[in-house]
């Protein structure tokens, strides 16, 4: 259940981030950035078995 959850708010994510929107092409890296941290904790955490 967990598992499903991180994944759907990790597609949200990385839909976000794209900075295909006006809006957002002033943001640089950060949006893409922050994703990457997050996706580097998630994978440490299912390596770990924490997941």
């Amino acid at each position: 259940m967990l598992g499903t959850v991180l994944l759907v708010i990790l597609i949200l994510l990385l839909i976000g981030a794209v900075p295909a929107w006006p809006y957002s092409a002033s943001w640089g890296y950060g949006p893409s950035g922050i994703l990457g941290v997050v996706v580097v904790i998630l994978l440490i955490l299912l390596l770990m078995g924490r997941i």
